[in-house]
């Protein structure tokens, strides 16, 4: 009971500071959006660069955090052999490539198309290249298990780094975009500074017996990150080689990069329910019960996403304020881009099936698949349809990955979902949605309120159906002896 308890603290604290720094990284793109013009095509720029930042980092990485945590709990290994052979290797990995990347940075910012402003590339070569760096001893830190250090560095790379640029684009009125860039080369140095006691007091050892082990067992991950990364960012790292008009590719992007910002805020809500849940999965996966466990986690993040789903749709007039005028005309991506997250988390929780039998490599296949999907999407139909086929694709995309877990999954590991009750709150999601969105009503609030009342009527539906109240803990203390209160 003492190690659960342990647990809950630890993931309570990493899944909040995951969730507030989330929620105060969003606080860039309305900063963002403001300062830069949608028609200069900067936003542009910041969501093409970070897209290739998101990949580079998954490749020099490795997979050697998991590595890391496998190998330093394991019986008969040395946990700081372990940690200095793994820092070493992902040290010697960014160091080399930050080394090749300035050495040919005019030939790499031209064929990214940045020939005109190098340093934007060279100064997030800097930074990827310490957050490779930073990845392993982060990963040390959780496995001495010191979450509050852990939240603290990460929330002040966030907090210093809206600052910086609070004082500039807005304070300032400044407007060049390459100052997002140096303010998170700024922001990514001073959390090196901090993580130097993590770096010092242990002999540096390459055990290269050691290091083959930990590749055998993390390239296999690096497969799956590369996949999974694609999924999220080859849209938008594909986007300026396909779409017809150089000049307007950026302004496109921009505006597709602001908008899929908005319907990223039921994906810090789908996170939030991910660090509730996830304990009480694996608390239970030794019970001879949990099939029906995984199958009750799955329905209720149904529930979860589509409430999600429908808090962003119905309150949008509203949310839209979080990125500039300029950018409105791409909102209409914000209900498939949600759609497309909603099978990205249902495809997490079906990934409980290979994860416990120990047959990961089904991971690869079906997220090499859905990434194939979306590459194709976006190839074939961004030239005629613009930043459209980048949502339609990540629709495509993730859906494919989800059925092809879930086809695979009842043959190997079948798992008794409540089919019906899923397709019962999708179907009335649904139906509320259409009532919602296109019930002419006049005037803001009346339209908020009417759809406040449909919002609330699925909540009534789910707590009838599947959260009688006085299931809650506390809830259901207070209504079986109301003298308590």
């Amino acid at each position: 009971m003492a190690n659960l308890k342990s647990l809950a603290k630890d993931t309570a604290i990493y899944g909040l500071s995951s969730i507030v720094g989330r929620f105060l990284n969003y606080l860039l793109t309305p900063i963002y959006t403001t300062a830069l013009a949608v028609q200069s095509g900067d936003y542009g720029v910041v969501t093409n660069i970070y897209a290739w930042v998101a990949l580079v980092l998954v490749l020099l990485t490795c997979g050697m955090e998991t590595g890391f945590f496998r190998f330093a709990n394991r019986e008969g290994e040395q946990p700081m052999r372990v940690y200095s052979t793994t820092l070493l290797f992902v040290g010697g990995l960014a160091a080399a490539f930050l080394a090749l990347g300035l050495g040919f940075l005019p030939w790499v910012a031209g064929w990214l198309g940045y020939g005109d402003h190098p340093w934007y590339v060279g100064m997030m070569m800097a930074v990827v290249a310490m957050d490779a760096v930073q990845s392993i001893p982060f990963a040390y830190l959780r496995y001495r298990r010191r979450p509050l250090r852990f939240a603290a560095l990460k929330l002040l790379f966030i907090v210093l780094n809206i600052v910086l640029n609070l004082v500039y684009y807005v304070v300032l009125d400044g407007r060049e975009v390459g100052y997002a860039f140096l303010f998170n080369l700024v922001c990514t140095s001073v959390v090196m500074l901090c993580l130097v006691p993590e770096l010092r007091g242990f002999p540096y050892v390459l055990d290269r017996a050691l290091l083959r082990r930990l590749l055998r067992y993390s390239l296999p991950l690096l497969v799956l990150g590369v996949a999974g990364i694609l999924n999220q960012v080859a849209d938008k790292i594909i986007f300026p080689y396909v779409y017809p008009d150089p000049a307007g590719a950026r302004v496109q992007l921009g505006i597709y990069g602001a908008c899929v910002k908005v319907a990223m805020i039921m994906a810090m809500l789908t996170q939030a329910f991910r660090y509730a849940y996830e304990p009480f999965v694996f608390g239970k996966s030794r019970e001879q019960d949990n099939r029906q466990t995984y199958a009750q986690a799955m329905k209720f993040f149904v529930i979860f996403t589509l409430l999600a789903f429908m808090a962003v749709m119905f309150y949008l007039d509203v949310l839209k304020y979080f990125v500039g005028r300029g950018y409105w005309e791409g909102l209409r991506v914000v209900p498939i881009v949600m759609a497309a997250e909603i099978f990205m988390g249902v495809y997490f929780n079906l990934s409980f099936w290979y994860k416990l039998t120990d047959e990961t490599r089904w991971g690869a296949w079906f997220s090499l698949a859905g990434c194939a999907v979306l590459v194709a999407v976006n190839v074939l139909l961004v030239p005629r349809y613009g930043y459209m086929a980048c949502a339609w694709g990540g629709f495509a995309g993730y859906g494919v990955a989800m059925l092809l877990s879930y086809v695979v999954g009842r043959r190997r590991y079948p798992i008794p979902y409540d089919l019906r009750s899923i397709g019962l709150y999708v179907v009335l999601c649904a139906v509320l949605c259409l009532v919602g969105l296109w019930l002419p009503v006049d005037g803001l609030w009346p339209r908020l309120g009417l759809r406040t009342l449909l919002l609330l009527a699925f909540v009534a539906v789910v707590v009838r159906r599947d959260l009688p109240l006085s299931q809650v803990p506390l809830l259901g203390r207070l209504l079986r002896h109301p003298r308590a209160r």
